[in-house]
């Protein structure tokens, strides 16, 4: 067991609480910093007693017991001294040639509501189960190469911390030579604890992995309800895999991770026992992966994030904490364009304006006559030459193509189950990845970026994971195989451009396999609206995307010629004559650190509109690295009055700046009281004024609420930036 930590009074702010930790990497007593202000204290260690062993970095804590097999005993939340775990389970499921075969694990406990230490020594290993026969740990390693191209927050790779490695071997006759393997990586300053395992045939015959359920973990529930109640309350354990398709969001992408009733659990207060307190992962359908003699199977990898609060920003704030640790390349976050012609004088022509204005990539869009799959060698020749040209010039240079919302033929799309038919799909119709064609398709993609030096994909439809009832499919036997066999294509295309430092663009949750960005999430017909609603709209949109996107992760749009209708009311070409509006697009989106798809044939058709463009973009890069820093959310954007985001990093010299926009047609001055806590921010603060005329800077006070009365004035239709930093 590690030392308690004395509550620390080095904040005035500790209402908000300072995270306390009980231990830190010395071992001795001291001061817990907030993880999200501070992490260097927090470094992850592993730690033997006897036959447990212990994998901590001061904000969580797993225990494992190694004999008479092994088990996850104890799994805590160290910031407030809770145990999440409340039952022993296996460390893993798994289906064998049709067989059910649990790894590690002990059973007899006599309640499963808790977990008392004196229980320990009478629990009892399955004669049956996969028997622990060995461990070994070091330093965490990289799934893939992370090629560093462009500026990003500069985050390790791979995020530090300790590997653990548990090894199994089944007692069975029938299985000998058959190997698991559990990995657990802990990561410094952070309450995430990551878990996937290898599987490896070293017998004569072929074996076939039907299906596994990678973490059982019985947790303690969140509330406890007589009745069933119309939505549960779930514990302050956040779940999330690599394994992720199909949505703009975690919670529309991840189909492996679910909260079941826990037949074992007897003594639970809810009179059907349905109380939802126990995890599983574990794929929808298959693997049904056969594995050769001298073959390894590699799972997919679950990211438990531990939460420690129950407010909304406070759970955001760690999940968005959590993608930027171990995701970093979703830091990058060059600026835009969306050239709408793939003609080469077009193509120079959006070159040379993002140069001359300080934009720094270019895409071939949709709908501009760029094909990626054309790989003829006088088209490659022509792209790679509009790709050294636009090097030349310090801009990159990528396209679009579209995947998986799209027909090919009966013979490659994707076959319903239910039908036998082509269809079923996601989107209707769809390529099966492991058709013929969807197998040249993507080798065509890989031809087609080594042979120009293509700086970025944008991957539309991306794999949503559809399954294939084909059998005659070269890449899949079957429907079992057909959602594993697709998604491990495109996740091993997607790292290979993740090592070439291709940036991806991709309109699904793929950044634990290597995309970029993601869409912020809007609607696409909305921006066939006037252009006055179009701005709000699009404010609204980052607020609201922000809560689980940092801004890096979001593309907005701007329409610079008409999208989806709307006519001249929805246009902004000609750019001159509607400034106003356009300057409001690009305020919206550079200010909060978010980068649009600015959608047209130039950015600018006159000196004034050049100017304008030159100025968002340089404002936004002085302030880039705060600009590109956390949100806190101050006022959602409802156009009756000013709203405003609060872009917080304590590491930085101005480690808070407020934004504030007024969508009024009146100039608006008055004091907003601000939450401060995640700029670090104690006592006094100074607030310099970035936008506007120039005034003298004034500081404020924060009270023990850490909030402060920040003065503002806001023109109309305007928007206002204020510099937050360390008062006297």
């Amino acid at each position: 067991m590690f030392p308690r930590l004395r509550r620390s009074k080095r904040l005035p702010c500790a209402v908000r609480g300072l995270l306390l930790a009980p231990f830190l990497a010395s071992g001795s007593a001291a001061q817990a910093p907030d993880w999200l202000l501070d992490s260097t204290p927090y470094v992850a260690e592993l730690r033997v007693e006897g036959d447990r062993l212990e994998l901590a970095n001061g904000l969580i804590r797993r225990t494992l017991r190694l004999a008479p097999n092994a088990c996850t005993i104890a799994f805590d939340d160290l910031t407030r001294d809770a145990s999440l775990l409340r039952s022993v389970r296996p460390e893993l499921r798994i289906t064998l040639d049709g067989s059910v075969h649990d790894v590690g694990g002990l059973s007899g406990q006599p309640d499963h509501a808790f977990l008392l230490p004196a229980w320990l020594d009478e629990l009892r290993a399955d004669p049956d189960a996969f028997q622990f026969v060995g461990h070994a740990h070091g330093p965490t390693a990289a799934p893939f190469a992370w090629k560093r191209v462009r500026r990003s927050e500069g985050r390790p790779w791979p995020p530090p911390g300790k590997r653990l490695r548990l090894d199994f071997r089944s007692p069975l006759e029938a299985l000998a030579g058959i190997e698991v393997s559990v990995f657990y990586e802990l990561y410094d300053g952070l309450p995430v604890l990551a878990k996937w395992f290898t599987l490896h045939n070293g017998s004569a015959d072929e074996v076939m992995l039907d299906t596994f359920t990678s973490e059982i973990l019985a947790v303690v529930e969140a509330e406890s309800d007589v009745e069933v109640p119309g939505r549960w309350e779930l514990p302050p354990l956040y779940v999330e895999t690599d394994y992720s398709f199909g949505g703009f969001t975690p919670a529309s992408t991840q189909e492996v991770a679910r909260w079941l009733p826990d037949p074992l659990y007897a003594s639970q207060v809810n009179y059907a026992r349905r109380t939802p307190c126990l995890l599983e992962v574990a794929p929808p359908l298959g693997p049904a992966h056969a594995l050769a003699p001298g073959d390894t199977f590699e799972s997919f990898r679950t990211f438990e994030l531990v939460h420690d609060s129950s407010e909304r920003e406070r759970r955001g704030l760690a999940r968005r904490r959590m993608l930027r640790t171990l995701a970093p390349w979703c830091t990058e976050n060059p600026i835009l364009m969306h050239v709408r012609s793939a003609e080469p004088d077009a193509v120079r022509l959006a070159i040379d304006q993002c140069a001359e204005v300080g934009f720094e990539m270019v895409i071939l869009t949709f709908g501009s006559g760029f094909d990626m799959e054309n790989v003829a060698p006088d088209y490659l020749a022509q792209m790679r030459e509009l790709a050294d040209y636009a090097e030349g010039k310090g801009v990159e240079l990528g396209g679009y193509s579209l995947l998986s919302s799209r027909r090919i033929s009966d013979e490659h799309d994707v076959v319903d189950p239910a039908t036998g038919l082509p269809g079923g799909a996601k989107f209707g119709n769809a390529p099966c990845l492991e058709s013929e064609w969807g197998q040249a398709y993507f080798a065509q993609l890989e031809r087609f970026l080594d042979a120009t030096g293509f700086d970025l994909l944008e991957h539309d439809g991306s794999y949503p994971g559809d399954v294939c009832g084909s059998t005659s499919h070269p890449g899949h036997r079957g429907l079992a195989d057909s959602q594993w066999r697709q998604w491990t294509r495109i996740r091993d295309f997607y790292r290979r451009c993740r090592a070439l430092g291709v940036y991806l663009n991709v309109p699904d949750w793929y950044f634990f396999s290597g995309s970029n960005k993601i869409g912020m999430g809007y609607r696409e017909t909305n921006w066939s609206l006037p252009r006055e609603l179009q701005v709000l709209h699009g404010r609204q949109n980052i607020y609201d995307g922000t809560w689980l996107k940092t801004p890096s992760m979001g593309w907005m749009f701007v329409p610079l010629v008409e999208y989806h209708g709307g006519g001249a009311a929805a246009t902004l070409e000609p750019l001159s004559e509607h400034l106003d509006a356009y300057e409001r697009h690009l305020a919206n989106n550079f200010l909060a650190g978010v980068q649009a798809c600015y959608r047209g044939p130039r950015l600018y058709d006159t000196d004034e509109t050049r100017e304008l463009v030159l100025s968002q973009v340089a404002f936004f890069k002085e302030h880039r690295d705060i600009l590109e820093s956390d949100v806190v959310h101050v006022r959602r954007p409802d156009g009756r009055d000013l709203d405003a985001l609060l872009h917080v990093n304590p590491a930085l010299a101005t480690p808070g700046l407020l934004v504030v926009h007024n969508p009024t047609d009146r100039p608006i001055a008055r004091t907003l009281a601000v939450d401060l806590y995640y700029t670090g921010l104690t006592g006094r603060a100074r607030v310099r004024t970035l936008t506007g005329a120039a005034s003298a800077a004034v500081e404020v006070t924060l009270d023990g609420r850490c909030r402060a009365e920040i003065p503002v004035d806001v023109p109309a239709r305007g928007s206002a930036c204020y510099a937050l930093e360390p008062g006297s």
